[in-house]
């Protein structure tokens, strides 16, 4: 139990309006934010997370160093502690295949293949935390062979190269009759530039004809699928999931159309879709426990901006796995972060820094719990703060994209575990072959979450 912070006369804790010293109760101190510190402060987390398969662990900004690290600690802990091997980031499905040769065979530099791959709306991720975990996950495995970890992207707003290459090579080995149908479908899908070259192209192309390569890439992920499994069964399931990664990133170009709200939501809700199929479908097919990394808005269990995003990735993936997913989301009182900036017409990513939200937020009820960082179980919470965290306050839930208003967030109906830090620092961006944002007709393809 942690000792409640004295708050001011109109607050006082021992008032039964006022929850924090419920929440002090049932609060577990978080000793450090760094990764590689002894874990015993993280077994109550264990015992929060129990036998969940998929743990989504979100982020109240996308871009600040606690959130990073911290995941980097509690996954090190799950992985030691707990048999985690998969680490699940909100990327390209592609970009994490190319980081998880990395990651379990030792290909390439890591620094120069985070450079490569986080580009455009995927910049956020280019950081010195990131690179720390990734090396860490490659130490890890020299030291463990016998009980490799890998890393998954489950996003769709990029399909690589190596994608189209998976597919074609498998069907010019085992259906070499439809290897010309398969290059003409994918002759104006495949990339020949930089993922931010990639992605510009796609957003400039008329929506009909984005609409025409979803057709194609539809069509052979269909094609291949009418083929079934030739010989080796798990070549043929990872090679169809390929298709399918190439047809998902299509389809949600299609469904962009910046001049109507309804398509963008309608992509955002495609897009949370796809990555929570892409997510159970790893799980499912390689029987691992999933740390899944994805803003607070994708993991948590109701949508706190519905206009633009309509059914989160977490309800999805509650809806198909059940109580086998659990997740976590973060709250911090103050501090800084890397996003877009929205005043300048270049979208430069730059640092900013915000002082407490104030009276009537959740974040002025969480920040007077204890001094220290902490995490609790909403789940165990009794009255009144139950009531409390169910109902909806003002949250600040920061994307990639600066300055916005706080939403109104619910913490007990969109998460079972919630870590709130007092205070973070902007993340240690590294320098990108192209050091700029994404313009505004790119902000929602990773979007505010």
């Amino acid at each position: 139990m942690l000792t409640a912070v004295a708050g001011p006369a109109h607050a006082n804790a021992a008032t039964t309006a006022d929850p924090v010293r419920e929440l002090a109760r049932v609060a577990q101190r978080l000793r450090t934010t760094e990764p590689g510190a002894p874990g015993s402060d993280l077994r109550p987390l264990g015992r929060m997370i129990g036998s969940a398969k998929i743990v989504g662990l979100g982020e109240a900004t996308h871009s600040s160093r606690q959130f990073f690290t911290t995941k980097h600690r509690v996954f090190r802990y799950l992985v030691e502690e707990k048999g985690f091997t998969t680490f699940a980031l909100e990327a390209p499905w592609s970009t994490g295949l190319v980081l998880n040769e990395y990651v379990v065979h030792g290909k390439g530099d890591p620094e120069e293949l985070m450079r490569e791959e986080f580009q455009s709306s995927y910049r956020i991720w280019n950081t010195r935390e990131y690179l720390d975990l990734l090396r860490w996950m490659r130490a890890h495995n020299v030291r463990h062979p016998d009980r490799p970890v890998q890393f998954m992207g489950e996003d769709n707003g990029y399909a690589g190269p190596g994608l189209f290459a998976e597919v074609t090579d498998y069907v010019s080995a085992h259906h070499p009759e439809l290897l010309p149908e398969f290059r003409r479908l994918y002759r104006e899908l495949r990339p020949t530039g930089s993922v931010a070259e990639t992605v510009d192209e796609n957003l400039a192309k008329p929506v009909a004809e984005r609409e025409r390569a979803a057709a194609d890439a539809r069509r052979a992920y269909e094609l291949l699928r009418a083929q079934g499994p030739d010989g080796d069964r798990r070549a043929y399931a990872w090679v169809l999931q390929h298709a399918r990664a190439i047809s998902q990133t299509a389809t949600l170009y299609a469904y962009y159309d910046f001049s109507d709200p309804e398509k963008i939501a309608r992509a955002m809700l495609y897009r949370d879709q796809v990555m929570a199929e892409n997510t159970v479908w790893w799980q499912r097919h390689t029987g691992h426990r999933m740390l899944l990394s994805a803003h607070n808005g994708h993991v948590s269990y109701e949508s706190d901006h519905p206009e633009q995003y309509p059914k989160t990735q977490g309800e999805f993936i509650r809806q198909m796995v059940g109580a086998e997913y659990t997740n976590i989301g973060y709250t911090f009182g103050q501090g800084s972060f890397n996003a877009m900036d929205l005043t300048d017409p270049q979208e430069p990513y730059r640092r900013f820094s915000v002082e407490p939200l104030g009276a009537g937020s959740n974040e002025e009820v969480l920040e007077r719990v204890s001094r220290r960082d902490y995490y609790f179980d909403l789940r165990a919470v009794s009255e009144p703060a139950r009531d409390w965290l169910a109902a909806k306050r003002p949250t600040r839930s920061i994307g990639n994209a600066w300055p916005e208003d706080p939403y109104r967030t619910s913490l007990g109906r969109q998460y079972d575990v919630l870590i709130h830090l007092h205070r973070v620092t902007a993340a240690d961006l590294l320098p990108t072959t192209r050091d700029r944002g994404p313009g505004p007709a790119r902000r929602g393809v990773t979007g505010a979450g």
